[in-house]
């Protein structure tokens, strides 16, 4: 038989259930802000992909149909940016495994 430690792996996998835990916590924690039109559009997004908030200058109440334009610009990016950062997060955890193709 060899020198394999099932009971090192078992620990080691329930650690690790334990950070990714962390981490899924963390990033529905994190907000990401996105703007467009030049700032006449801003939206927060958060973790859970869901929006905070939506600033809208007045200037940009002028156009219905740009406004709408900004307002998914401003909310795609704000979305794609928190999804960046649970992603890295996510990277960063996937890096510490010690299996080959996974991490360490």
């Amino acid at each position: 038989m060899s020198g394999f430690d099932l009971g090192g792996l078992t620990d080691m996998l329930g650690g690790f259930q334990q950070q990714l835990e962390n981490v899924k916590n963390d990033a529905a924690n994190l907000t990401a802000t996105g703007i467009a039109g030049g700032g006449a559009v801003t939206v927060v997004a958060r973790g859970d992909n869901q929006i905070a908030s939506i600033e809208i200058t007045d200037a940009a109440m002028e156009d219905r149909e740009l406004l709408e334009d900004l307002v998914r610009a401003a909310a795609n990016e704000a979305l794609r940016q928190v999804q960046d950062k649970a992603a890295e997060q996510l990277s960063a955890l996937a890096s510490s495994l010690p299996f080959p193709g996974m991490g360490a």
